[in-house]
């Protein structure tokens, strides 16, 4: 019992994180009324809050790996709450920016917990399943926030959105209390990495900055040169410390491990198709085929069903017989769903051109989640299986950020290539400047409305003929991407050698072979004590 209360606390943690993540986007008309905040403040409510989430995820796990566990996620969901009620009461928009920054450290803290807990709670017969389950859960939380929240603010002020995290966050702590064991330091006599902290968070720190703010700044602007070219080399060097130092925040021996060096290609790969092309997707669906925000976010709904559905008996399935399968094959058949989804044309009709490649992409992206994560964390030693989760959230963040900001300058260029291609010869200034507003705004029909009646056929046309066409090349190198990251899996992944429990097996056979053991029993029992 006490194993599923823990699992319900870690749920419930990282949920409220990632509800956070996409529920503030519906509120900001509603703090704009009431705030007055500009649209670079819009911006900064919910950048602020990524920033910090995703730059600081790789130090949060390891302090999680140096520190005990459960001290760590409760302090993380204690400054979450804390920070939710700063965000309720913001009397300016300067305070909700900064509250919204301080709730994404906290955030930092937990999430990489939550898996490491769940790592050494569950054995390892058990946790792809336990974390199918997590995976499910926070799926749902992910997606019921722009739901939810649009039907809050329809009823009642923009605050409520943070104050209702506080219930949950009681709830949460209420649980840590009752049914989650103590563990001691997995790393016995560590110390902090400072400087590795400090160098990880501003190369971290600065390349988000720059992938965060290149689409309304562009590449050639001084700030994203400099967050690049500073990250990079902050990067560089956090690498060259932790390759010296004595106590580094994150073993470069990790890497040396099969699976969680190929794992995380994996989770590169995947997100990175993944986040480029659902977000081409619901930019085409609203500014081309004519969705409402809503209708194009319920368009989504089938695929959280299907893991919801799925997760937790794919992550079961993997603990049986290795992950090797479902890394391969999961992402291979995911990518064949977005490829299914560059049939969507300017008509875009749901049933017929849209629901069968989100089917499909849900049914792959059920199969690999769980165990993905699961093969990642059991590669390396339980004391470092909170980095581990740290370096797999930040890779899986960054990997977003990188898609969009990357193929979004792709499919930019070949809009606005498409465009001058199909408007060629001189233009009206009418007919110029709705051209000027789409190549600004990319993947839309909507400026040729504004269009004198008799030239409208024609730009409408071309617009709908370069987004579709930009729309296509986005989708199709998003599911490149991801069978590419299936392919890698299926090669390089190797099933980790375990014991069969003997009930299925009598004899304790072992399935598959790998150097990349899962360490079972990695933390002596004497090392988790009853609940206080």
């Amino acid at each position: 019992m006490n194993r599923r209360l823990t699992l319900v606390a870690c749920i419930l943690g990282s949920g409220i994180v990632f509800l956070d993540g996409t529920v503030t986007n519906v509120a900001l008309p509603s703090i704009q009324r009431e705030l007055g905040a500009s649209l670079a403040q819009q911006q900064w409510i919910v950048e602020a809050y990524l920033l910090t989430l995703s730059s600081l995820m790789l130090v949060g796990g390891s302090l999680d790996d140096l520190f005990e566990r459960r001290s760590v996620f409760a302090g993380g969901v204690a400054g979450f709450g804390v920070m939710s009620l700063a965000c309720a009461v913001a009397p300016n928009v300067t305070f909700l920016i900064v509250a919204r920054a301080l709730q994404g450290v906290a955030g930092a803290l937990l999430v990489p917990s939550t898996l490491a807990i769940i790592m050494a709670v569950f054995p390892p017969n058990e946790r792809g399943s336990a974390i199918g389950t997590w995976t499910a859960w926070t799926g749902i939380a992910t997606v019921v926030g722009p739901l939810g929240g649009g039907a809050l603010l329809d009823a009642a002020s923009w605050r409520w959105i943070f104050l209702l995290n506080i219930p949950f966050v009681l709830i949460t702590l209420w649980l840590i209390a009752k049914a989650m064991p103590k563990m001691h330091s997995a790393r016995e006599g560590a110390r902090v990495d400072i400087l590795g902290g400090v160098l990880c968070v501003l190369g971290l720190g600065g390349v988000i900055v720059a992938l965060i703010e290149q689409p309304r700044r562009g590449w050639s602007d001084p700030l994203i040169v400099a967050g690049l070219v500073g990250g990079v080399l902050a990067l560089g060097l956090f690498l060259l410390h932790e390759s010296r130092t004595r106590s580094p925040m994150l073993p470069l021996s990790l890497f040396r491990s099969r699976n969680f060096s190929v794992g995380n290609f994996g989770t590169l790969t995947l997100y990175a198709g993944l986040n480029g092309a659902l977000f081409f997707l619901g930019l085409y669906l609203q500014q081309v085929g004519g969705y409402s925000p809503l209708e194009a976010g319920a368009a989504f709904v089938p695929m959280t069903a299907i893991m919801f559905t799925l997760s937790r008996r794919m992550g079961a399935l993997a603990d049986r017989y290795g992950p090797r399968l479902f890394m391969g094959i999961g992402p291979i058949v995911g990518g064949i769903g977005l490829l299914l989804m560059m049939r969507v044309n300017e008509s875009a009709s749901y049933w017929t051109e849209v629901f069968p490649g989100v089917v499909v992409f849900g049914l792959g992206l059920s199969c690999t989640v769980a165990p993905l994560t699961a093969a990642v964390l059991g590669a390396v030693d339980e004391k470092h299986s909170g980095v581990a989760s740290g370096v797999n959230n930040a890779i899986a963040r960054i990997a977003g950020l990188l898609a969009i900001a990357v193929l979004g300058a792709v499919v930019a260029g070949a809009f606005a290539s498409k465009i001058d291609s199909e408007l060629s010869g001189p233009l009206t200034p009418a007919v110029q400047s709705a051209v000027t507003e789409a190549k600004a705004r990319s993947l839309t029909t909507e400026p040729a409305a504004r269009v004198p009646a008799p030239q409208r056929p024609r730009v409408h046309a071309a617009l709908a003929d370069a987004s579709t066409s930009a729309y296509r090349l986005g989708l199709g190198i998003g599911g490149a991407l991801v069978i590419l990251g299936g392919v890698v899996c299926l090669v390089g992944i190797t099933n980790p050698r375990r014991e069969v429990p003997s009930e299925e097996c009598p004899g304790g056979a072992l399935y598959g072979a790998s150097e990349d053991h899962a360490h079972a029993g990695a933390v002596p029992a004497r090392e988790v004590a009853p609940a206080a």
